[in-house]
């Protein structure tokens, strides 16, 4: 099974290329802006799995002219489908296996009409059908995530049958989110996975049973530039445009805007513009600790929107900064 990472977590060059030489097949992007600096940077082969609108089908169309790189666009629109041909890009059918997000419903006919449609290959290649499990990150542990896994399997696999009975090609099946794929017990008929997640992990993943807090790949270093004597609390340089509010997993775990690495017993618990709070459970617990000027590593809820908000990671092997890399996150 081929694996094409979402490259929309990291946005970073120097990271695509680590996961096609650790083998992946390609890469997968969240905007035209990614996949332009993806393919200027020699990644041959990007889905853009996004639903598509007919008004950004010229500009795609010429990037891929310009730069020969094999790119997938994703529709679930009958209308966007007929404005595909000519084209000479590649096309998923988006199909929503329980997500309810986005894509066709695989038991309405409709869903049968815009695949018959690519199917016929008019000026396109149709790639097959894709769909994104991201209900799976609704789930508290890794057995529940294996269920969404297996459901969005039998979905994807049992529709790709009904399509192919009435003579329409499914050549691959794509499917993917982290937690899914990292909890799935077998992918038979699958061809495809597309998580992105997993290349740094977060909070959010460590409640969910995903992945252990050691293996959380990502942080964002705050300064401490307030505390007060006696207070339960103290101030970072770090609010909501270096965290986002993303309030992570609200049915599991305790409320809270992230994780300090390495203090269990403090909670980010509030973000206003640049200040975070950071709370203990009582003023005792930060007596003599967390003095102005004092840095400390703070876990996001979730990666994927924390990254976004930065110009460039800082690369540390043994506690060492050892290389800079551009954060692509250009609209």
């Amino acid at each position: 099974m081929k694996l094409r990472p979402h490259a929309k977590t990291h946005k970073c060059v120097e990271l695509g290329r680590l996961q096609l030489e650790h083998g992946a097949h390609g890469l997968t992007v969240a905007t035209t802006v990614e996949a332009e600096v993806f393919a200027r940077a020699g990644v041959n082969d990007i889905t853009w799995a996004f639903p598509l609108d007919p008004g950004h089908i010229a500009r795609v169309r010429r990037l891929a002219q310009q730069t020969g790189v094999t790119l997938r666009v994703v529709v679930d629109d009958l209308a966007t489908a007929r404005a595909l041909a000519g084209s000479g890009l590649h096309a998923w059918l988006k199909v929503d296996c329980g997500y309810h997000r986005a894509g066709v419903d695989p038991s309405a006919p409709y869903a049968v009409e815009v695949a018959r449609e690519l199917g016929r290959e008019q000026g396109l290649v149709f790639d097959g059908i894709l769909s994104h499990s991201g209900h799976a990150y609704r789930t508290t542990n890794k057995q529940e995530a294996a269920q969404v896994a297996e459901a969005e399997r039998g979905v994807m696999v049992g529709f790709a049958e009904r399509l192919r009975r009435e003579g329409i090609p499914v050549r691959d099946i794509s499917v993917g989110s982290t937690p899914a794929m990292t909890a799935a017990q077998t992918l038979a008929g699958v061809t495809e996975a597309r998580p992105g997640n997993y290349v740094f992990y977060d909070r959010t993943m460590v409640l969910i049973g995903c992945c252990a807090p050691e293996e959380v790949g990502v942080t964002v270093l705050a300064s401490v530039v307030s505390h007060q004597p006696g207070a339960g609390h103290f101030i970072v340089d770090a609010g909501a445009l270096e965290l986002s509010k993303d309030a992570g997993p609200a049915h599991v775990g305790p409320a809270a805007m992230g994780a300090v690495r390495g203090a269990p017993e403090l909670t980010v618990a509030t973000l206003s513009q640049e200040h975070g709070l950071i709370r203990a459970e009582s003023p005792g617990v930060l007596e003599r600790r967390f003095r102005v000027g004092e840095r400390l590593e703070i876990v996001p809820n979730h990666s994927c929107l924390t990254v976004a908000h930065f110009d460039e990671y800082h690369v540390v092997r043994d506690g060492q900064v050892v290389d800079r890399w551009k954060i692509e996150r250009g609209r």
